[in-house]
Formats: C-alpha cells, sequence, structure tokens
C-alpha cells in the first residue's frame, strides 16, 4: 500500500488520501479495493505515456474518489462525489474532481472532456484484461454484490452487458479503441456466453 500512498497527488491532504486508502482496503470490499485503484492509476499512467492529452492530476484524483464509496447500492457514485467535494473543500479540484466521480456512473464523457475520456477509459480498461484477471475481476464484482440472489445478480449483470456491448465503442481516446477495445469486446461476449 506504501506505493499506491505515494501516488497521492496532494500531499497536504495526507487524512484524505489515508481515508480512502482505508475505505478501498475494507475487507468486504470484492473488485472495487486497492488492486482496481491502482489498475486504473496504471492505465492513467499507459494514457499519458502514449501521448493522450488531458489534466493528469485531476483525472488521478477522480480516480482516488470514483469508487471511495462502493458498498453494491446504486448511488454509490454520488456519495463518493459527495465525499470528493467535501473532502477538497477549498482547493482548485473540487468541482471537476466530483463532476468526473459522476461521470463513471456512465462512463459517457463528452467529445471535448479529455479528463473524464481517460478517466472513463482507464476504469474500463478492466473489461480488455487477459481470460485469467477477467475472471478474478469476475469473482470480486459477485463479491461486491454478494446480498444479492444468483438469479437477481446474473440479471442484472446482463443488463450492465448488454448495455456496453451494444455501444458503438466502449473507450473515448484513440488509444484505448485501439489497444483495448478488441479484447474488451471477446471479454464481454465470453462472459454474456456464459449467463445465457
Amino acid at each position: 500500500m506504501t506505493d499506491l500512498a505515494e501516488r497521492w497527488p496532494l500531499p497536504q491532504l495526507a487524512d484524505v488520501r489515508d481515508a480512502l486508502l482505508a475505505a478501498y482496503d475494507d475487507p468486504s470490499r470484492g473488485y472495487h479495493d486497492t488492486l482496481h485503484l491502482t489498475e486504473v492509476l496504471d492505465r492513467l499512467d499507459d494514457l499519458a505515456a502514449a501521448g493522450v492529452a488531458f489534466d493528469q492530476d485531476l483525472a488521478g484524483l477522480a480516480a482516488w474518489f470514483h469508487d471511495a464509496v462502493y458498498d453494491g447500492e446504486r448511488d454509490a457514485e454520488e456519495r463518493s462525489a459527495v465525499w470528493a467535494e467535501e473532502a477538497l473543500a477549498g482547493t482548485s479540484y473540487a468541482d471537476e474532481v466530483a463532476r468526473l466521480v459522476r461521470l463513471t456512473e456512465t462512463h459517457d464523457p463528452a467529445t471535448d472532456d479529455p479528463a473524464g475520456q481517460a478517466l472513463c477509459d482507464a476504469d474500463l480498461a478492466i473489461l480488455a484484461s487477459p481470460p485469467e484477471r477477467y475472471d478474478a475481476y469476475l469473482a470480486g464484482v459477485r463479491r461486491d454484490y454478494a446480498h444479492l440472489l444468483d438469479a437477481d445478480f446474473a440479471t442484472g449483470r446482463a443488463a450492465v452487458l448488454h448495455d456496453l456491448a451494444g455501444r458503438g465503442q466502449l473507450f473515448h481516446t484513440a488509444f484505448g479503441r485501439e489497444h483495448w477495445e478488441p479484447a474488451a469486446r471477446r471479454n464481454l461476449e465470453r462472459e454474456l456466453g456464459r449467463l445465457r
């Protein structure tokens, strides 16, 4: 966790960082844990290294907050956004970070929103994982929704997958479309096949 802590961009708000790390490290979490946060930050780094232009501090802060609250309930993104607004009050980041966190509900940023596109792509990049990582992701998501009966979970998950699969594109950056889209489509089809 030390390496992850060092990636926090606002050293003057170390207490906020520590509270976020504690939330992501909650043992009741399945997929939406410190590994997920690390992977989203890694994917943002990949996008930046590939020359995708976006505000890296802004997107990085939004990544830290985007699943700050995660309990399998529908308003988790909103509660995470409110946490960002409160924790970052008085900084120049509060409003934009909260907006970006809310965007991860739909993963549908505007074409003129480079930070939103980068964050959404980084968050959905798990869909392009190798099969064994994708299967671990699925197991983690199921754990996050352990309170649901298998049939209810399968129905909800199928709806999410059909929504994603029906999009003209999953990723909004050229890098994401080139490097992540094909594998993500294969994984979605494989999972949908299992649910059928």
